[in-house]
């Protein structure tokens, strides 16, 4: 009986990979086009990785645990000396009792430039930026996850 030519492949492997294939998964990593947008059980996190500068402005590499949406859950960044995480809320003055601040809400991912009220133009002296989730509201999603980095060398 002859065997037929099987490239070095055993029946199991390519079992695996005709149900990768039928299913469309692959074995990539997931890139953040494959995250959902909703968060996991812990809660949605976002943390600045790196801040360079690009013209007049800062750019920041973030690392998110979600997709951000501005239709759903999304980014808040401000300037750390001017506002608390309370307020960058729209729900600041109702839930938090604290003064409504100033923010640029975005979805820009993982890559994003300053701009708008997180602009260098508008920090006054200051050199913290800041980043939280927030929902489809512009609420903050949990006043206790938010991250901040002194950005003074990128200044």
């Amino acid at each position: 009986m002859e065997r037929k030519p099987t490239l070095g492949i055993r029946r199991g492997a390519w079992f695996g990979l005709a149900m990768l294939a039928a299913t469309g998964l692959s074995s990539r990593a997931p890139l953040a086009a494959d995250m959902p947008n909703a968060c996991p059980v812990d809660g949605c996190t976002v943390e600045i990785v790196s801040a360079k500068r690009l013209g007049d402005e800062i750019q920041l590499t973030l690392k998110a645990n979600f997709t951000p949406d501005m239709s759903k859950n999304h980014i808040h960044v401000w300037w750390g000396e001017n506002y608390t995480v309370k307020q960058v809320s729209n729900n600041a003055e109702p839930v938090y009792k604290v003064k409504q601040g100033e923010w640029h809400p975005m979805a820009d991912y993982p890559v994003y430039v300053t701009q708008s009220s997180a602009s260098t133009k508008v920090r006054g002296s200051a050199k913290t930026l800041c980043v939280s989730p927030a929902d489809r509201n512009h609420d903050i999603l949990d006043v206790k996850i938010f991250k901040c980095m002194d950005v003074s060398s990128a200044l």
